[in-house]
């Protein structure tokens, strides 16, 4: 029985052996190499970049107080569309009590010198009408009457102003009506009803009642590298895609490349800006007016700018190309080739010269024609990849 033994542990043994050696020699057998295979063709090469930047309006105004005070009413909203002159918010006078006793002063001072005026006048025009004064004479109290209503009607006029920021005889442009400048769409109004504004002055930049822009006229802004500024110019078009709005792409025309760089983290940046073409619907109104797929200022968008381009050339795969130097060459599989010779990897190393990359495929200049095949790179088997 333990002879028996013996003999299968063997045998279990020299199997082992005999598989493991089987195994060896089968993995260390010279594997057919096979390559990829490429077919050079006519087609467009563009080598782009993308500029990271965001939309914004080429006219965005802050529409100020003319004079200082409360608003007392706002009369428009965010988001709403708003014409040159037309009312946005109302402002309460608070009289400066400095500026308000020197127009009273001014009012009584007036009234003082009116009623000297008219008695003047009135001593004079007697004397006329006996013809103890000459026409000279009493024209020229005349004038002097008229002049102290004058000066009456316009201290009275300031007086209202400065306690209600508004006259009679200037009504109809009131400084407490606080006017749009533009038309467009009002993107902001940071105050609210009881807020205190103040007027714009040589002191400060005053309180800002809404901020207004034309949103059918909108730019994209953005900064392009130092290494890329150099291959643009005015009018080049530009394809602006905005995250927000999903499958979406916009036209856009470069107007304006910065001459002076600016440094951002390390790099130096020029600022470029593009004029957005906005699709129009069947009744005219575009993308910025409302709605779903509004334009909004301030979106964050993408460029793509073309910053190179060869149309109708003849290409390969960049994959295909073996460098060395400063020359180029591709592996030429010859003409009509058969089975065999595919098995036995005759091709040609052959020198081209190669034009304009976009990183995937490469212009061929010459040593290829239309229809040649090209070796790529080795083909490897799924046991030889890398886990």
């Amino acid at each position: 029985m333990k002879r028996y033994s013996k003999l299968i542990v063997a045998a279990l043994v020299a199997l082992v052996f005999i598989l493991t050696f089987a195994f060896l020699w089968q993995k260390s057998r010279p594997k057919e190499v096979s390559y990829q295979q490429f077919q050079a063709k006519t087609s467009d090469i563009r080598r782009t970049t993308i500029v990271t930047g965001k939309i914004e309006p080429r006219n965005e105004v802050n529409v100020k107080p003319q004079i200082s005070g409360i608003i007392s009413e706002l009369l428009k909203e965010p988001g709403q569309a708003v014409q040159e002159g037309e009312v946005i918010a109302k402002v309460k006078v608070i009289p400066d009590m400095g500026q308000l006793s020197s127009a009273e002063s001014r009012v009584r001072l007036a009234a003082i010198n009116l009623r000297q005026a008219e008695t003047d006048f009135s001593r004079v025009r007697q004397l006329h009408d006996k013809a103890l004064v000459s026409d000279d004479e009493f024209e020229k109290q005349q004038q002097q009457l008229r002049q102290a209503q004058e000066e009456k009607a316009a201290a009275d006029d300031a007086l209202q102003v400065v306690r209600l920021g508004v006259s009679k005889s200037n009504a109809s442009a009131s400084s407490t009506l606080i006017r749009s400048t533009i038309s467009g769409i009002i993107l902001d109004i940071p105050v609210k009803v009881g807020n205190s504004v103040i007027n714009s002055n040589t002191f400060n930049d005053g309180t800002t009642i809404a901020t207004v822009a034309n949103m059918n006229d909108l730019i994209f802004r953005g900064n392009i590298d130092e290494t890329e500024v150099g291959q643009l110019a005015i009018g080049v078009p530009m394809k602006i895609t905005i995250g927000a709005l999903q499958n979406l792409a916009f036209d856009a025309l470069l107007e304006y490349i910065s001459p002076k760089a600016t440094e951002s983290n390390g790099a130096n940046q020029f600022e470029i800006k593009a004029a957005v073409v906005l699709p129009k619907g069947a009744d005219g109104t575009t993308m910025a007016t409302g709605g779903a797929g509004t334009l909004r200022s301030g979106y964050s968008a993408n460029a793509e700018i073309v910053l190179a381009e060869a149309l109708g050339v003849l290409t390969i795969p960049e994959s295909a190309i073996e460098f060395e130097g400063d020359s180029t060459f591709v592996y030429l599989l010859p003409a009509n080739a058969d089975a065999a010779a595919l098995r036995r990897l005759d091709y040609t190393r052959t020198s081209v010269t190669t034009g304009l990359s976009d990183g995937v495929n490469i212009q061929i200049l010459s040593g290829l024609g239309p229809g040649d095949y090209v070796r790529g790179p080795q083909i490897i088997a799924d046991e030889e990849k890398p886990e």
